[in-house]
């Protein structure tokens, strides 16, 4: 049995944004598509403004929040539909959330009903494009005939076309060349300020994340091994593997600050290590790490308190740290 998200618990306040960090295989994009619907978990909740919307039994409520979420993927050429034009491509959502197809004979009895309701669905998809710059032409045009930043910005037109209120990126700057990525992330930092969204942004990359992020979860393996505000965690790191990625980032001021590169491979999900999945490659672990799991445990002033860890409390997973071995 592969638990690809185990124990894994965290809140998203509205207007934030909030980071998922770690090496590829750790179960970020695995939280993203069970955020959005697209895999049902075996167990636990997840819950939208008060409503669990994993709870199978409560498909109605459930559809209506999921209409204030939506999803950017990794790849905005593989989530495009090749076969449709640009402005399909934006309008399917608007359709798809307002029942557009459930209400296509009724708004037919009435005059000029249905193609008035079609113009302001091309009004709409114009805006959105102009929105995340590019020109309303560029809607007859198919994916194939953008380049990958371009391709992005229609997925991210795409997403807000059902004026959402939640997104959830999965790296979506990581498929794309630098100086690309910069201009994908100023637009969404814009986006958010004019619009009130709120984002869980997930990354592999610590450069990109400490641009965007409000409070930042890192993760190995499945399980979240640390949650801070992200200026806390760039400037404190408390779990070693923390502290591992980001001694891999470039220095480029030349600090002279000694590093410790991320040493060994991660272990195989299937068969994890015994203890903390992080001590075979952890410089710090002794035989408690060996054989028993560290739990994610809040950080106070007066030391480390268990139990639930709340809005804005640094914690951590690391019996090094509990015991202020580091």
């Amino acid at each position: 049995m592969l638990h690809a998200v185990d124990g894994v618990s965290f809140e998203v306040r509205k207007g934030e944004t909030f980071a998922l960090v770690g090496e590829s295989g750790c179960g970020k994009s695995t939280i993203a598509r069970l955020i959005v619907g697209l895999y049902a978990p075996s167990r636990g909740r997840i819950e939208f403004d008060g409503v669990e919307i994993s709870n199978p039994a409560a498909k109605a409520a459930t559809a209506r929040m999921r209409r204030r979420m939506q999803m950017i993927f990794q790849d905005p050429y593989a989530s495009l539909n090749p076969r449709w034009r640009v402005r399909d491509v934006i309008a399917e959502p608007i359709r798809a959330h307002q029942e557009h197809t459930k209400r296509v004979e009724e708004r037919a009895r009435r005059v000029g009903g249905l193609a008035a309701e079609e113009a302001q669905i091309t009004t709409r998809v114009a805006e959105l494009l102009k929105q995340v710059g590019l020109a309303p032409e560029d809607g007859e045009k198919y994916p194939h005939e953008f380049s990958g930043g371009q391709r992005q910005r229609i997925s991210i037109a795409r997403a807000l076309s059902g004026n959402p209120e939640f997104l959830v990126c999965d790296e979506p700057t990581s498929a794309l060349d630098v100086s690309v990525q910069a201009q994908i992330l100023n637009l969404m930092t814009e986006l958010q300020a004019r619009l009130g969204l709120t984002y869980l942004f997930i990354s592999h990359n610590l450069a990109v994340v400490s641009h965007v992020a409000d409070r930042i979860g890192v993760m190995y393996l499945g399980r979240l091994v640390e949650i801070a505000d992200a200026q806390e965690l760039f400037a404190r790191p408390k779990h070693p593997y923390t502290r591992m990625l980001l001694d891999a980032v470039p220095d480029l001021e030349m600090s002279g600050r000694q590093r410790t590169p991320i040493a060994g491979e991660v272990p195989n999900p299937l068969s994890p290590p015994t203890g903390c999945a992080f001590h075979p490659r952890c410089p710090h672990a002794n035989d408690r790490c060996k054989r028993e799991r560290p739990e994610l445990r809040s950080l106070v002033e007066a030391g480390v308190k268990p139990g639930l860890i709340r809005h804005g409390e640094a914690a951590s997973a690391c019996h090094a740290v509990e015991e202020k071995r580091i």
